[in-house]
């Protein structure tokens, strides 16, 4: 890609224009951990939302997305759709129970649920294992994808593109903590969202595409499946992978940041940041629909318009002959089509890609920093220090995660692969998230059990692949649920419950649904919860179908079939309505809000 004087000068505005921020709010940040590490208690749902959707919009996404179709068809995002279940899940059951806790982080949780020494442990344990390692995983996946579109676009080697694109990163995360992530999350969406759309406009004007209407007649020509959204039932092994598992299984059982069954990670971090209960319920409502409704098909249109520019991957590597050949994958695809982009439009691309990353990459080190500072290092190494004190060590160790991160991106190869390994390590402890907030009998060996052998049984297949004995991503999946669910519910019923106190105390702030919790509510003479369950269910299924259905519908149109375009618009428009009524009659409290 070549870029004018234009295009950089829209690339140097748009970072100087981040950085207002950084410079407004780098005092106020300064302050104490709450400030730092949640905002005050004091963001307002729309911007706990934006800032969301602009976290999981990252350098990695729109590769992942076009590995997905070039690799099985546009059916084979259902490995990411389904997890729309699990965020409905968690703004209508867990939003409003994360915000009654009043914890910093969401780890500080488990002292708080559960009792004993062994809630200390897994406490701790999380805060490296999250922090840390995990962390580091989903770092280097999003460097990945930056190495990758540098390298196509500019020619730039792995450890230049790195050595570049952390310094910024590093500065703002440090220096703003997470006011400063959120306002610029929301100021960096805008130019990534327009990005994107002018990324698929480009690529269906493309040299042979022939527009959108000649794009999707030759896509179907060639590949008669891939424009399917629904995957081919006669290849029933592909579509178990793709679909029937997804929907099934790995929803609910899988730990992934960003759709952590019950929320969790930086989803937490937001809710707790929220105002009031209500700014963490829309907020999170708001981050599902336009992280499902919106963003697929500008990414998905911009995939199958390069499957007509370069069919094979021979072809990408004929057009960019000095890309390394360790880099090149079906995810390199979708740099190779944004040089298609013409003069300010580049550069507005270069600056989207740009913002993309820094949005993710500066998440995740305050999101991991507060893991590592606050539950870790203050309780078990430095505990009477003053305020500032925890803020400085967590500004040296933003800098020390985002080094660790570049180390791990040498490890990794393709965007799949890293969507893969990140999915089996958290396979199987998603039930238990699910559960502990409304079931007392789980305790913290449930936990510490089930994220033991999650984490060793994906690492043991992940290298077992490496070494050219890989087994097929379904395989691993369930077989690492499978044997993880059943040691955590023996370890569960093998130790004692938590004591009483602990579970009161729980319960009386937290004031969670259902049976499970009813022994505990009757002991201490509790009051009920004011959540109903049957509501909750309720706004679930009619919040699925107002997206799956904008989803399908804006599917439906852009292959120029407007009669189910219609029908599935009217599907969500229905749900919509139903779901307004039903989330206004669930709480007066909500209704004012």
């Amino acid at each position: 890609m070549h870029l004018t004087t234009l295009d950089w000068a829209i690339v140097i505005v748009s970072l100087a224009i981040t950085f207002v921020p950084a410079i407004v709010l780098a005092r106020r940040a300064g302050k104490n951990t709450t400030e730092f590490f949640a905002a005050g208690r004091r963001a307002p749902w729309w911007l706990i939302g934006i800032s969301l959707v602009a976290t999981t919009f990252s350098t990695d996404t729109p590769n992942l997305v076009t590995n997905l179709v070039r690799d099985g068809g546009v059916a084979e995002n259902w490995v990411w759709w389904s997890f729309l279940l699990t965020g409905m899940a968690t703004v209508f059951f867990y939003a409003r129970l994360w915000r009654r806790s009043g914890v910093l982080t969401d780890l500080e949780f488990y002292e708080l649920r559960y009792s004993g020494k062994a809630a200390s442990a897994v406490r701790s344990v999380r805060a490296i294992y999250l922090g840390l390692f995990f962390n580091c995983f989903i770092i280097a996946s999003v460097n990945l994808a930056a190495v990758k579109i540098a390298n196509v676009l500019f020619g730039w080697p792995r450890t230049e593109t790195l050595l570049f694109c952390a310094i910024v990163p590093i500065v703002f995360a440090a220096a703003a903590g997470l006011w400063g992530v959120m306002v610029t999350d929301a100021i960096q969406f805008c130019i990534t969202i327009t990005a994107a759309f002018a990324a698929a406009y480009f690529a269906v004007h493309a040299p042979g595409v022939g527009g959108l209407h000649g794009m999707v007649e030759r896509v179907a020509a060639v590949h008669p499946h891939m424009l399917s959204i629904l995957p081919d039932f006669g290849d029933w092994p592909t579509a178990l992978g793709i679909f029937v598992i997804p929907l099934t299984v790995q929803w609910w059982s899988a730990w992934y940041p960003g759709s952590e069954p019950g929320g969790g990670s930086y989803v937490a971090q937001r809710m707790l940041a929220a105002r009031t209960e209500n700014d963490a319920l829309f907020g999170t409502f708001m981050f599902q629909a336009m992280h499902y409704a919106l963003r697929p098909w500008p990414w998905i249109v911009v995939a199958l318009a390069s499957t007509i520019v370069y069919p094979t991957l021979a072809d990408i590597h004929t057009r960019f002959p000095y890309v390394s050949p360790a880099l090149l994958g079906n995810d390199i695809a979708y740099p190779a089509m944004l040089v298609f982009l013409p003069a300010g439009f580049a550069g507005f691309m270069v600056a989207g890609i740009f913002a993309a990353y820094r949005s993710t990459i500066e998440t995740h080190l305050n999101w991991g920093t507060s893991y590592l500072v606050h539950d870790f290092y203050r309780r078990l190494i430095q505990r009477d220090a003053d305020e500032r004190h925890y803020v400085f060590v967590g500004r040296v160790v933003t800098v020390i995660l985002m080094i660790a991160g570049i180390g791990v991106t040498y490890l990794l190869d393709t965007a799949k692969e890293a969507f893969t390994l990140l999915i089996s390590i958290g396979a199987g402890t998603g039930l238990i998230y699910l559960l502990r907030w409304f079931w007392s009998r789980i305790n913290a060996w449930s936990e510490i059990s089930a994220m033991a052998v999650s984490f060793v049984v994906s690492l043991g297949f992940f290298f077992a692949g490496k070494l050219g004995h890989g087994a097929s991503s379904t395989t691993v999946l369930l077989v690492t649920v499978t044997v993880t669910t059943a040691v955590w519910l023996t370890v569960t019923f093998l130790t004692p419950p938590d004591d009483a106190q602990t579970l009161a105390r729980f319960y009386a702030k937290v004031r969670p649904a259902g049976p499970g919790w009813r022994a505990v509510r009757e002991a201490g003479g509790l009051p009920p919860s004011p959540d109903s369950p049957a509501q909750a269910l309720g706004c679930w299924v009619l919040g699925l179908a107002a997206i799956y259905g904008i989803l399908f519908a804006t599917g439906a149109f852009v292959y120029g079939k407007p009669v189910p375009g219609v029908t599935w618009l009217l599907v969500a428009a229905a749900a919509t309505i139903g779901l307004i009524r039903l989330v206004r009659a669930a709480s007066p409290q909500i209704a004012q809000g």
